[in-house]
């Protein structure tokens, strides 16, 4: 109970949202057999307000039910790309693209355009922002919000294994996985590259200028730390790749987090289900990395 009470608690930082009973819309725009997956392009309707473009990505010549992956793509400035990463990769990712990679394990794969990217782009990064604040909003609140539905939507679909649900991301896509993976205990599986940082070791060694300003939750820390987040994944498998050389996750925070983890996951009696793997590199994923990925997905799906 305490969890979940935990977990009610850090839903409301993010400051005011619609409800979470809203009927959810879809549209279909288009589909394309590609060699490995057939890619749909939807319009979903999950808030309200804005139409959120996305892709769902299905194994080719199989049939589901389908485990699924959560896909959240990440910032780099790259406004334009937003769901594309998915399809498309991106400099700091290996190849093959992640919708091939995963399709061809057998997962279906969701990702959506997160506000002010992709075909969402239009007002930047500050202007939502601080458009949210003035409306008693939080831009990061509204773009987990959007994600949290986009489960739902996902979850309602008779090609999708609600049961067999995992979530990943690189950088801010990673730090979007561990964020609903807390949040929705329907993800049963989190996998983050390159976006576990411990917010007072980012203050401490002044790295907050590293983050976008969609990072920043008002209060967000009087009342949680990092590991205070991620423990609220546990017992559930929970793998963070990250960088020692990575000035976005300082290495202390990533000690701090990861002997808090080890702690929990240890009295939750599944030592093995957490797993910090870190590398002397910088901000990008490696071939290691990518292998990590796909066998923790393997034993834990």
């Amino acid at each position: 109970m305490e969890t979940e009470t935990r977990r009610q608690e850090l839903y409301e930082l993010l400051g005011e949202l619609p409800s979470r009973s809203l009927p959810i819309s879809s549209q279909k725009i288009a589909e394309k057999a590609h060699t490995h997956y057939v890619l749909e392009t939807w319009l979903l309707d999950l808030n309200g307000v804005d139409l959120v473009p996305a892709y769902f990505v299905r194994p080719i010549n199989q049939e589901g039910p389908f485990p699924t992956i959560i896909f959240n793509h990440s910032h780099g400035g790259n406004y334009e790309l937003g769901k594309d990463e998915l399809i498309k990769g991106n400099t700091y990712l290996q190849d093959p693209p992640y919708a091939e990679e995963l399709a061809k394990q057998g997962y279906a794969v969701l990702c959506i355009d997160a506000w002010g990217f992709g075909s969402r782009r239009g007002k930047t990064e500050g202007e939502l922002f601080k458009e949210a604040l003035w409306s008693g909003e939080v831009l990061w609140g509204k773009m987990v919000y959007d994600t949290l539905r986009a489960i739902d939507y996902v979850t309602a679909r008779d090609d999708v294994d609600p049961d067999r649900l995992g979530t990943m991301g690189i950088s801010m896509g990673s730090v979007m996985s561990w964020w609903i993976a807390a949040l929705d205990t329907r993800i049963k599986v989190c996998v983050d590259l390159c976006g576990l940082v411990d917010f007072h070791t980012l203050i401490e060694q002044r790295g907050l200028d590293h983050h976008g300003i969609y990072f920043y939750v008002p209060k967000l820390i009087k009342h949680f730390t990092t590991a205070d987040i991620n423990r609220l994944i546990a017992p559930r498998p929970h793998l963070s790749l990250n960088g020692n050389d990575d000035m976005l996750t300082p290495r202390k925070g990533l000690d701090i987090i990861d002997e808090e983890l080890k702690t929990v996951y240890l009295e939750e009696g599944v030592s093995e289900a957490w797993k910090l793997v870190r590398y002397n590199i910088g901000h990008f994923e490696t071939a290691a990395m990518r292998k990590q990925v796909i066998d923790f997905f393997k034993k834990w799906f």
